[in-house]
C-alpha cells in the first residue's frame, strides 16, 4: 500500500540555490532509503518553514524512515516536526496526472 509522508517544520535557511550544496549529502542518503519512490523538497522563506513530502512503497518503509529521520531532524535542532501520513487513492491520483 503506497504511503505519502510529510514532515513540516520551522527552518531558518539556507534557501533556494544555497540549500542544494548544504543538503547534497543528506539528499543522497535519503535517495538510498529502502522503499522510497520519491521526495519533494518544499521551502517557504517568508514563513521560515521547510517541508518534505515523500512517497514510499509501503507503510513499513515509511515508518522505518520516520524512525531514522526524526532523530536526524532533532540533531539539526528540529524538536517537534509536524508529521502526517496518508494512504494514496491511486485511481484518483492517476486521473489527476500523479506520476505513479
Amino acid at each position: 500500500m503506497t504511503t505519502l509522508l510529510q514532515f513540516d517544520f520551522a527552518f531558518d535557511g539556507p534557501w533556494g540555490k544555497d540549500l542544494e550544496p548544504a543538503c547534497r549529502e543528506l539528499a543522497d542518503d535519503i535517495a538510498a532509503q529502502p522503499g522510497l519512490i520519491w521526495k519533494l523538497w518544499g521551502e517557504n522563506p517568508v514563513a521560515r518553514r521547510s517541508s518534505g513530502v515523500y512517497l514510499f512503497e509501503t507503510p513499513e518503509a515509511a515508518e522505518a524512515y520516520i524512525a531514522k529521520h526524526t532523530p536526524r531532524l532533532a540533531a539539526f535542532g528540529v524538536a517537534d516536526p509536524g508529521l502526517s501520513r496518508f494512504t494514496l487513492n491511486l485511481p484518483l491520483s492517476r486521473a489527476t496526472r500523479a506520476p505513479l
